[in-house]
């Protein structure tokens, strides 16, 4: 059990024992901030690090050590962590993630408890899920009658074959139901992220947007990040976002939209027209060779309760020991305060001394 005390919360090394929460004048009131005039509004909440997939860019085959039970924050625990974002933190928007949080057996109840929760402003709480799409089709009513409001739902491929060897699960049928459903149920816009693969999917650039104007739904191209198990990443092995754009101009017309009205959003966006005359946008979320990191206003919350100001951090801020010790909702919102007020300016994926985070993506939440 951890103890409280007065004066700054300390972090630990990411994948650390717990940490005392130590509250301190100066974070007692007031929204997420930090030393950068950044203010987090955004809140992503990994539900589980389990996945049922095993994208080889994101773990081993066999899979990764999965957090004992204990150790995962319990439905209650959530909804009062993301209360607190909300009520006290000046968060208006979150999002469920993983490992796949459709393997939270109580993601509907959490969901709707989320939905529910309105800004001391009196808005109501923004909602969304980024999901694999597994199970989705049979469960994306039930989301929307809990009150989720949309979703992106991962899909690097429109070859079964293909996607069977990058996830190393036969299950891109799956998949394709669950953003058909997504779309019949309202969770509008119906966003559809992709990674490119060099050597694997590299050319479906085109062909994945196509497919998207077509259904009417929001492609978004991610670039990969250095967040595999392994450390293996290497940067001349991204397919970048100038790569990807390069791909798109042969076949549609692209106007890039100002840069203003990108605001805090991690994609770039482009209107698109295609060769038929259909229109729509295509995002790039360009974490690497084009960061956005000065316009962050995001913070995250693990699965076992640990604050994450970035990604790419290589610190955490203990919640969950602190709340099953006792503390106040004012002792743990003074601790995540002090967390997000030592977010660093930039992930710095291009100096020298960057450090690999400790955890991989699936334990970290999108």
């Amino acid at each position: 059990m951890t103890s409280v005390h007065l004066g700054l919360p300390a972090v630990r090394p990411a994948g650390a024992g717990p940490v005392a929460v130590v509250p301190d004048e100066r974070f007692r009131t007031g929204p997420l901030r930090d030393r950068h005039g950044r203010t987090a509004r955004d809140l992503r909440v990994s539900l589980t690090d389990r996945c049922n997939l095993r994208c080889h860019y994101c773990m081993p085959p066999e899979g990764l050590p999965w957090l004992e039970r204990p150790a995962v924050l319990d439905d209650g625990e959530v909804v009062r962590l993301v209360s607190l974002a909300v009520r006290e933190l000046g968060v208006h928007e979150v999002r469920f993630t993983g490992g796949e949080p459709l393997l939270r057996r109580g993601l509907e109840d959490v969901v709707a408890a989320t939905a529910a929760l309105r800004t001391p402003g009196g808005r109501r709480v923004r909602t969304s899920l980024t999901t694999n799409g597994i199970g989705l089709a049979r469960r994306a009513a039930g989301l929307a009658a809990a009150g989720l409001d949309r979703v992106n739902v991962s899909l690097d491929t429109l070859d079964p074959q293909r996607f069977a060897a990058i996830t190393r699960r036969d299950r891109h049928a799956d998949v394709v139901a669950g953003v058909r459903a997504a779309a019949a149920a309202g969770l509008a816009p119906v966003k559809v992220n992709a990674v490119l693969l060099r050597g694997v999917n590299d050319d479906e650039a085109a062909p994945l947007l196509r497919w998207a104007l077509r259904e009417g739904y929001r492609l978004r191209f991610i670039e990969q990040m250095p967040l595999d198990p392994h450390g293996t990443w290497q940067r001349s092995d991204m397919v970048t976002a100038e790569e990807v754009l390069a791909a798109l101009r042969a076949e549609f017309d692209l106007r890039e939209r100002p840069a203003a009205s990108r605001g805090s959003a991690p994609a770039q966006t482009w209107d698109v027209t295609d060769r038929e005359g259909r229109t729509g946008d295509v995002g790039v979320i360009a974490s690497v060779t084009r960061p956005f990191c000065g316009d962050c206003d995001r913070t995250r919350l693990t699965a076992d309760g640990q604050v994450r100001t970035c990604l790419f951090s290589t610190t955490e801020t203990d919640l969950r020991d602190a709340l099953r010790a006792g503390a106040s909702d004012d002792e743990l919102a003074a601790a995540w305060r002090a967390a997000m007020w030592g977010k660093r300016a930039g992930h710095d994926i291009d100096d020298p001394g960057f450090l690999h985070p400790a955890r991989p993506m699936s334990s970290i939440g999108g």
